[in-house]
């Protein structure tokens, strides 16, 4: 729940307090035109990227591989472009980081690392945490 206050409420207070401080230097117009131009930049490269995870995607495809790698980058780059579109410094700062392939491809790969881990199950009828337990029954629908 802290975690939804802090992004829902959180993030857009310090969007407005970098606004108005941005807004206070260069002044309100030049901001705003800053704010659009970033949308517009950051758009256009995620529509490049995203071109591109798709040809990833069709390749690995026509191989007979699974793209989840590239899946998961098409992920990102959707939220990305989220990022990017949201009025906001902070958010186009965290956008465009995004938009870095080796970094976003290193932040893949240790989330695929740590969720693959998991966290340790220590059940006993799992058969030591190898194998799933499975229930064999026959049931019949009485009405």
């Amino acid at each position: 729940m802290w975690l939804f206050l802090l992004l829902f409420v959180g993030a857009p207070l310090v969007e407005l307090y970098f606004l108005i401080q941005v807004g206070s230097v260069i002044g309100a117009l030049p901001t705003i035109a800053l704010s659009v131009l970033t949308a517009v930049i950051g758009g256009y490269l995620v529509r490049m990227q995203g071109l591109n995870v798709l040809l990833r995607v069709r390749r690995a495809m026509e191989r007979g591989e699974t793209p989840a790698l590239e899946l998961l980058d098409g992920a990102v780059l959707l939220v990305c472009g989220f990022l990017l579109l949201l009025p906001g410094f902070v958010t186009d700062i965290a956008g465009f980081l995004l938009l870095i392939p080796p970094l976003r491809r290193a932040l893949l790969l240790r989330y695929v690392r740590v969720e693959a881990i998991g966290p340790r199950r220590d059940d006993d009828d799992l058969g030591g945490g190898h194998r799933p337990r499975i229930i064999d029954a026959d049931y019949r629908r009485e009405d």
